[in-house]
């Protein structure tokens, strides 16, 4: 991936020469920011669903990339690849400049870095890549920052089928010092990036909208099988929804799947629980009386008791089939979705109504 230099966005009148000033400053910046991505190697822990892919985009693009995962398989598919396999966590941390977690769980999170803790030292960055609690994450990061290193926590959002392809959103948590030193890595990962200021924001903001996107597909099955109960044709149901302000993100992709039947995007019932419970808990340590997010969590826990926990996240609707008897599938909708636009540079979001310093990556470190 080649690097253009860091662009300012200035909102207030600056003369010529000032602007130039600028511009010197921002290629200066840019080239620094190229040197030291190229010359920094990376590890990865977790290679699953979401792991795989964003370690995948890594290693497409050249990045020296070291993985780790409790699969000896997965990690021999990547060292057929070309990367290469850490013996521990603790050897990843010791070996690599910047280390990314990408697990199911805290838990998971905790166990591998009291690992690599021990390893961490001045220099040293912690990615977190895995949907987590606010409050932990920080827990973590502070004993990371006690050793004089970096803690970043950088949830991604978008679906696994962008994941694929580079071209999935990732929010980071960090110092800004940090995220322009990660930049490079995480534009090559992912499109659109945004850094949403300090350690922990990334990981509320990753659980915000992972419980609007559960919202959708509960309100996504309820009209389908609304509209299937009053006769209506479900192709036409599917095209009306999406040409209509009812349209979203969940609808135009995981109604598909839905309509199918495979009902597969790689995610499981057990994950939405997890990830609408943290939602949960950032609420009510921020005293907020929510009313919907308590009725999405108790609906989840049914369909776990009745499906099991691995179950796919979108067969939800099947609560709402056996109550009715009725069939949610239609001819012509893919099995599952793929991300057809190519892989593009990816870039920083900089928020209406500020000021950034932006790093835009084109075709690879």
């Amino acid at each position: 991936m080649q690097l253009r230099p860091l662009r300012h966005v200035e909102k207030r009148p600056a003369s010529v020469a000032r602007r130039h000033e600028q511009d010197a400053d921002a290629w200066s910046h840019g080239l620094k920011a190229q040197t030291e991505a190229k010359s920094m190697k990376v590890g990865f822990i977790g290679l699953g669903n979401v792991g795989g892919k964003l370690s995948g985009s890594l290693l497409r693009n050249g990045i020296d990339l070291t993985v780790h995962d409790l699969s000896s398989d997965l990690v021999e598919g990547f060292v057929a690849q070309g990367a290469k396999a850490a013996e521990s966590p603790a050897q990843m941390m010791r070996d690599c400049d910047a280390v990314i977690t990408c697990l199911p769980s805290p838990a998971a999170s905790d166990a591998v870095m009291q690992e690599m803790l021990p390893e961490v030292g001045p220099g040293k960055i912690w990615m977190e890549m895995s949907t987590t609690d606010e409050a932990e994450v920080k827990r973590l990061g502070a004993l990371v920052q006690g050793r004089g290193g970096a803690a970043v926590d950088c949830p991604v959002s978008g679906g696994c089928h962008r994941a694929a392809t580079g071209n999935i959103s990732i929010f980071a948590g960090c110092d800004r010092d940090t995220f322009e030193r990660i930049l490079p890595f995480l534009t090559t990962m992912g499109r659109r990036v945004l850094h949403t200021g300090e350690l922990g924001s990334a990981s509320v903001l990753k659980v915000l909208t992972n419980y609007l996107a559960t919202a959708n597909l509960i309100t996504c099955a309820e009209a389908l099988v609304t509209a299937k109960a009053a006769g209506m044709d479900l192709n036409t149901t599917y095209e009306a929804i999406k040409i209509s302000s009812g349209t979203s993100f969940v609808h135009e992709t995981e109604s598909q799947v839905i309509l199918n039947g495979s009902r597969d995007i790689s995610f499981t019932m057990d994950l939405v629980k997890k990830d609408i419970g943290l939602f949960q808990d950032v609420a009510d340590r921020a005293g907020v009386p929510l009313e919907i997010n308590p009725v999405m969590i108790k609906i989840f826990e049914d369909g776990i008791a009745r499906f099991g926990e691995r179950e796919l996240s979108p067969n939800i609707i099947k609560r709402l089939e056996e109550a009715t008897g009725l069939d949610i599938r239609a001819p012509g909708f893919p099995a599952e979705m793929l991300d057809d636009e190519p892989e593009e540079p990816g870039y920083e979001v900089v928020p209406q109504g500020r000021s950034s310093w932006k790093l835009i990556s084109t075709d690879g470190i």
